[in-house]
């Protein structure tokens, strides 16, 4: 028996057929709407974070958070107003990214912010590292995944002039 005589033979090349099919169609979806998605789904976190540092001993980043503002203003800012102002700038960032409005601006902000959320793992290797450097305490996990928000930010950072995704190869003209 040959091979094209099978069925299972035809029910991949049906296979084969719908996902030739549906794949540039959700391919198409995800360039459309990729960057929006993807800049809502950092507002929520920014808003959610920084909502979260309102209330005293909600957050499980407060203490670092504090313990890093202390010393990166050379504790001249009191604690409740250090983290009374991370919380309203956080929650800035959030709603600027879902506004898509001042992007420039936010991402800005944004990359300053993640300066300081960063900074432990110069000033507090100890709690960010279990054994440096390859270990991370969970502290350092949740440091350390602001490099997805980082890469976020540069991708979404790159369509404020216009800059798209696309889903379809360009085609190089011959010059």
């Amino acid at each position: 028996m040959r091979s094209n005589d099978r069925p299972e033979y035809y029910l991949i090349l049906e296979i084969m057929k719908i996902f030739s099919f549906v794949d540039p169609l959700v391919t198409r979806w995800m360039a459309k709407h990729g960057i929006n998605v993807l800049r809502y789904s950092v507002g929520v976190i920014f808003i959610w974070f920084g909502g979260l540092k309102f209330i005293p001993e909600l957050s499980p980043a407060e203490h670092l958070a504090l313990s890093t503002i202390e010393v990166l203003t050379f504790n001249l800012i009191p604690a409740h107003i250090s983290l009374l102002f991370l919380a309203l700038f956080e929650v800035m960032i959030g709603l600027l990214l879902i506004s898509g409005t001042y992007l420039r601006l936010t991402i800005f902000l944004l990359l300053v912010q993640m300066g300081g959320t960063m900074s432990p793992i110069f000033i507090f290797p100890e709690l960010v590292f279990a054994q440096i450097p390859f270990v991370l305490t969970i502290e350092g996990q949740y440091i350390f995944k602001n490099f997805v928000v980082i890469s976020a930010a540069l991708v979404i950072g790159a369509t404020v002039r216009g800059g798209r995704l696309t889903s379809e190869p360009q085609q190089l003209q011959p010059g």
